[in-house]
């Protein structure tokens, strides 16, 4: 799992700033790091760790046809739920997020993906198939080492120790459609997500109950590294909607939504159209993925009405919207060209996981449009007004857009210079 590029803060500034953002980062990392810090204390150099888990499972990918599992467990008791409930997360701070997840202890260890019938895997199924927290006694070879690890794909995972062994100390509560899927040997995986999804289990639910091999027919089963199943979950739940979009009809005007969260800015434009969809990223210099110190790097991937057929070199974000999308669409029982932008600024220099793109693109489609026209000028006047790129730039980088714009030049609806 990758670790998060390090920003150089001079120390004296935070004495003055004392979380106010004065460093220009989204997010205080010592009020973060000091509140979990503190949390800890009671297990330092512990090897056992007693708490409710939210419920939370982690699956690795390194070593794979073997890796690494356990439960999480904070070293705490009570309603723990939000601590892994990205759906929950969004208006809190960064801060607070990034404590829950510090504050989780993991106990993993090896396990081959296709091993089955085991006890051990049996008591992290009773774990992850509980929609309540759960209280969880783990005992861990060592004490866990005080790190925490970011990744573009789950969110971030707190210290970690390798496993003995571990108990449940409290009655897990599954659910009646969580109890049948996951005692139906012949549904296949596929399907089983889409049962769960329609029975309004949340989707970081169900890419768990994937990742720990609780899903598909009795053969196929497997343990799924948690980063891969949230991908599957995303992309799987989004082709289910974009089939039943298919039949609707167009949306009557173009339709563009935004909304500005942490150094982020999200812009979509739904255009009157069958479906096809894209989503496109900018990174300014200092933000996460682009450590330089001059161009802002834009990326972007598509798909046409037949959808595409290689993986999205811009990785399980454009699933993640696509599905945020989809799912906005099909509530409307309505269909669109779907063109997603996302500009990220230097504060935000941290990867907390695809959820952050998935929740926020819900909310602004949730919010409804800020402009309804059936004039591309004005749209292109919009982007230009709110964008730091600018309507020109985002355009010679958009596919869709100059799909749209085929018969006329960008040059006729945006100003030079």
């Amino acid at each position: 799992m990758e670790n998060y590029r390090r920003t150089r803060i001079d120390p004296r500034l935070c004495a003055i700033c004392r979380g106010k953002g004065l460093c220009g980062l989204s997010y205080c990392p010592l009020l973060a790091k000091k509140t979990a810090t503190y949390k800890l204390r009671r297990i330092h150099g512990s090897q056992e760790v007693f708490g409710t888990s939210p419920p939370a499972v982690f699956v690795g990918r390194y070593g794979y046809p073997y890796v690494n599992i356990g439960p999480s467990v904070p070293p705490e008791t009570g309603d723990t739920k939000i601590y892994d409930l990205p759906e929950k997360w969004l208006g809190l701070r960064i801060e607070q997020i990034l404590d829950y997840r510090w504050s989780l202890v993991t106990g993993s260890r090896k396990y081959p993906v296709r091993k089955r019938n085991d006890p051990f895997l049996e008591k992290v199924h009773e774990i992850v198939l509980s929609l309540k927290p759960v209280d969880v006694e783990i005992y861990l070879e060592k004490p866990p080492r005080p790190i925490i690890l970011f990744s573009e794909y789950e969110p971030p995972q707190g210290p970690r120790a390798p496993l003995k062994d571990f108990r449940i100390a409290s009655n897990p509560s599954i659910p009646r459609v969580l109890d049948r899927v996951y005692n139906d040997l012949y549904l296949k995986a596929s399907e089983a997500i889409i049962v769960l999804y329609k029975a309004g289990i949340p989707v970081s639910v169900i890419q768990k109950v994937l990742s720990v091999g609780a899903l598909g027919t009795y053969m196929d089963r497997r343990l799924v590294p948690t980063r891969w199943s949230i991908t599957a979950v995303d992309d799987t739940v989004s082709k289910y909607l974009i089939n039943k979009i298919k039949q609707y009809n167009v949306i009557n005007s173009i339709e563009v939504y935004m909304r500005k969260y942490y150094d982020n800015l999200f812009i979509a434009i739904l255009y009157p159209g069958k479906w096809s969809f894209e989503w496109m990223e900018a990174w300014w210099p200092g933000s996460t993925w682009n450590p330089g110190d001059t161009e802002i790097i834009i990326e972007g991937d598509y798909e046409g009405y037949k959808g595409r057929k290689t993986y999205p070199e811009i990785g399980g974000c454009y699933f993640a919207t696509r599905l945020a999308v989809a799912e906005h669409l099909e509530g409307r029982k309505r269909q669109a060209i779907a063109i997603v932008l996302r500009e990220i600024y230097p504060g935000f220099n941290l990867p907390i996981g695809v959820w952050f793109v998935r929740e926020n693109i819900r909310a602004m489609l949730r919010q409804g449009p800020v402009l309804k026209t059936n004039d591309m000028r004005e749209v292109l006047e919009f982007i230009n007004k709110h964008t730091r790129l600018g309507a020109k730039k985002w355009l010679n980088a958009s596919r869709l857009l100059q799909r749209i714009l085929f018969h006329s030049t960008i040059d006729k609806y945006i100003e030079k210079g």
